[in-house]
């Protein structure tokens, strides 16, 4: 599995940067790195990774801020590190997209086991028929839906998604009297074994729906069902 995945490692303590790279690099990933925020945004963009192994404590802008930009065009994988062990720190990581967290100091064969139980949950749904005659087309106020060529429309204007915000927005179009909790769309497309922050869903929520309607469509497309999850709506 290893051999086709990309790593990116955003770590500007030198030395320990060197130890996790040559950890995964042993392990046949292939490892970019970036010593500051706005380095990891670049490279996130240049080289998309499937994972991020990112700190907390950055130089340019710290990993919040990374994170919080990185999760508006990509669903990578991003696991943060950080020297402290308080809880406010992981709500505010998982608040703007972070999957996982490890607490410095760490063993690199733990950060290792971590980073393939993430990579274990792919978030691309599998589509094994590619027979244009079976593509479903799904029809919702203004939007287009074609899940055969994964894409998206407003009115008649194509609109650009990540993997995951498409599995979201696929999920919740096609069944759209349905109300969905944020672990089943977690287990939809995270998949079932997914043990972290539920509300990782809320990020990929929001960027979803911005980008639904800077293309014209309505704020009321998708409604956030208080206490349950999310639904589609129109307003």
């Amino acid at each position: 599995m290893s051999n086709s995945l990309r790593v990116l490692v955003v770590e500007d303590e030198i030395e320990l940067a060197a130890v996790i790279v040559s950890y995964f690099e042993r392990e046949g990933y292939i490892v970019d790195q970036a010593l500051d925020g706005p380095g990891a945004v670049e490279m996130a963009r240049l080289a998309p990774p499937d994972l991020i192994i990112l700190d907390v404590m950055l130089p340019g802008f710290d990993g919040i801020e990374v994170c919080r930009q990185v999760r508006t065009f990509s669903d990578a994988y991003i696991l943060m590190l950080t020297a402290r062990d308080e809880e406010v720190d992981k709500v505010v990581g998982f608040a703007v997209g972070a999957d996982d967290y490890v607490v410095k100091p760490f063993s690199p064969r733990e950060l290792i086991a971590r980073s393939r139980a993430i990579l274990r949950r792919p978030r691309t749904k599998s589509n094994e028929d590619d027979d244009e005659s079976l593509s479903s087309v799904f029809l919702f106020g203004s939007i287009t839906l074609n899940s055969n060529s994964r894409t998206v429309m407003v009115d008649k204007a194509p609109v650009e998604l990540t993997r995951t915000e498409f599995d979201l927005l696929e999920i919740l179009i096609e069944r759209p009297k349905n109300v969905f909790s944020r672990r089943t769309l977690l287990e939809s497309v995270w998949g079932g074994e997914w043990f972290g922050e539920v509300h990782v869903v809320d990020v990929h929520i929001g960027h979803l729906r911005k980008k639904l309607t800077d293309a014209g469509a309505s704020k009321g497309l998708i409604r956030t069902v208080r206490g349950i999850g999310y639904g589609m709506g129109l307003k």
